[in-house]
């Protein structure tokens, strides 16, 4: 294996956590991709990775050679397409990381109309609710909701979204409808990861451990649907079961000010006509499905 398929055999494993995915993607054997990483160790004296029997991570120099890599390569790759005038139409392999609720219901729809339009592009799709580090899992455009912190990256404003409370027209019958977040005491809390600690709720609330924690929005709404207490959440997460009547917001006088909804990319990534076309479709879905708080589509 020459030194340019070894990188790119270094760079696939990283992103993959597994030889064996790794082979899968760039379509060689395992094997090869194991005498490729081995190589490219050997040439620089030193281990990219720690290898178990469970697990493939990077090691810190492993981390600090990923990212030129992988600028190498995509500077390589961009070169490729200008040389062959490709650079005006999609093609390849796009990964685009989402939040799982949020995935499902905007970014998929995006994805799909990608698809349909360019026949050589192909979209690896990442649904999790944990903020992910788009050098490190070689992601090429992330969708973040909250305020930015990370100035090296490009964004787009696509919207915003607030927080909200919300419980089962049963449960407020039975147990009452909290007029201030101090009476948040007396009830029962879902909480979920992703949208703030699990037992700080809202300033004068005090702090309160809940009656049930989870680890998705779905889970948590399905369980305030279903009577078992207050939830917290965002607007986008909760439209469909308030416009139904399965849910009420509640406190939205105390609600705190609107998050920002953004789709950031690497600057490296301003040129790649993958991310350029994502980012022409994000503005067009939400041009014509605009991200609006509460407020805007409920009466309270």
């Amino acid at each position: 294996m020459d030194r340019l398929d070894a990188l790119r055999a270094f760079v696939a494993v990283a992103t993959q956590q597994s030889f064996v995915e790794a082979a899968r993607r760039l379509r060689l054997s395992p094997s090869a991709v194991t005498r490729g990483v081995a190589q490219l160790e050997d040439s620089l004296g030193l281990m990219l990775f720690h290898r178990t029997t469970r697990s493939v991570t990077l090691t810190e120099r492993g981390r600090i050679y990923l990212e030129d890599c992988r600028q190498i390569l995509d500077e390589l790759d961009q070169a490729d397409r200008r040389v062959r005038g490709e650079d005006a139409q999609p093609r390849g392999e796009l990964a685009v990381a989402a939040p799982i609720l949020f995935g499902r219901l905007h970014i998929l729809p995006i994805v799909n109309g990608l698809l349909a339009e360019h026949r050589d592009l192909s979209v690896r799709l990442s649904l999790s609710d944990r903020n992910v580090q788009l050098a490190e899992e070689g992601i090429d455009v992330a969708i973040r909701i909250g305020e930015l912190a990370d100035s090296s990256l490009i964004a787009l404003r696509l919207g915003e979204v607030t927080r909200v409370l919300v419980a089962s027209p049963a449960y407020l019958a039975a147990r009452g409808r909290p007029a201030a977040p101090a009476e948040l005491a007396d009830h029962d809390l879902i909480t979920f990861e992703g949208i703030g600690p699990a037992n700080d709720w809202r300033p004068g609330a005090g702090r309160q451990e809940p009656r049930l924690s989870v680890n998705s929005a779905d889970a948590a709404l399905a369980a305030a649907e279903a009577g078992l207490g207050i939830t917290r959440a965002l607007s986008y997460q909760v439209k469909a079961g308030v416009e139904a009547g399965r849910l009420v917001p509640v406190l939205q006088a105390f609600a705190p000010p609107p998050i920002p909804v953004s789709a950031l990319h690497p600057a490296r990534r301003v040129a790649s006509a993958n991310v350029a076309a994502f980012m022409s479709a994000a503005r067009a879905r939400f041009r014509a499905h605009p991200l609006t708080p509460v407020e805007a589509w409920m009466k309270l």
